[in-house]
């Protein structure tokens, strides 16, 4: 049985976390659950938060105090919050599987470095669907090459805080390394007003922030004459926190390293599609 400590259960990405361990017919459990200290929902059963069916577990807002009592721990917080639990976890030896998007490039080489000591799935996005929509960018690229303009356009809720999303972000890295590009020189976010024509090189990038929008992502390969879309929509957080479930899984007796969703899904072996 994996026992699964769950970062900001009180949260929206929390509660779908709970709610997918509770569903998910893997051997796998629910074993600690943390919250803010000043949250109103500390003390209270963990499954009550996510479904309405308790599951015994309180919420608690140290994770050092129940450090004994998880194998594996799911943080989708903020970035701060997660290299502190990132520290605890090498500590303590536990495996990590992180979800948390907004870091920057040294946060994320901390992140790297941590996979000397402990195991870590790290991904900007968890589900299926979206991880194979990575690869199929990768194909696209190779194949259409430097003769299209690309654009990646994402929406989010209005609630999310980093922008672009840590997924569009991750398209954009997939796309400029097949392109043989360093995305931080080719990237564009946003454009306004008067400019020169596009250059064919850059990779451009379009957010939208607005009511409970889950997560949509478009990356637009426009030739002159053809374009082709690549798109997914996702309508539920389950889609993500099942995908979490089933890392936690994976990542639970892996050696130390850092891995990805790619890793867990077995995408990495598959060269042509």
């Amino acid at each position: 049985m994996v026992r699964v400590a769950i970062a900001g259960a009180a949260g929206r990405m929390g509660r779908s976390l709970v709610e997918a361990v509770a569903k998910s017919a893997a051997a796998i459990e629910v074993s600690v659950a943390t919250v803010e200290p000043d949250d109103p929902c500390l003390g209270v059963d963990a499954g009550l938060l996510a479904q309405g069916v308790g599951n015994g577990v309180a919420t608690i807002c140290n994770l050092q105090h129940a450090i004994a009592d998880f194998d594996v721990l799911i943080d989708f917080t903020a970035p701060a919050a997660t290299l502190q639990h990132l520290l605890l976890c090498q500590q303590h030896q536990k495996a990590m599987v992180i979800g948390t998007t907004g870091f920057t490039e040294s946060q994320r080489r901390l992140i790297d470095e941590a996979g000397g000591s402990i195991a870590i799935m790290f991904a900007p996005n968890m589900s299926i669907g979206v991880n194979l929509c990575f690869k199929l960018l990768e194909q696209a690229a190779r194949v259409l090459g430097d003769d299209v303009d690309i654009e990646i356009s994402e929406a989010h809720h209005r609630y999310k805080k980093d922008a672009p999303s840590g997924t569009a972000l991750k398209m954009g890295e997939i796309i400029a390394k097949t392109l043989g590009r360093d995305l931080h020189e080719v990237a564009v976010y946003g454009r306004e007003g008067i400019s020169a024509e596009r250059d064919p090189k850059t990779i451009g990038f379009a957010t939208v922030r607005a009511g409970d929008i889950v997560g949509d992502h478009t990356v637009t390969f426009a030739g002159l004459g053809e374009r082709v879309e690549i798109t997914h929509r996702a309508s539920s957080r389950m889609t993500f926190a099942s995908g979490a479930v089933r890392a936690a899984c994976w990542i639970a007796n892996r050696e130390n390293g850092v891995y990805s969703m790619q890793d867990v899904l077995g995408l990495q072996d598959l060269t042509d599609l």
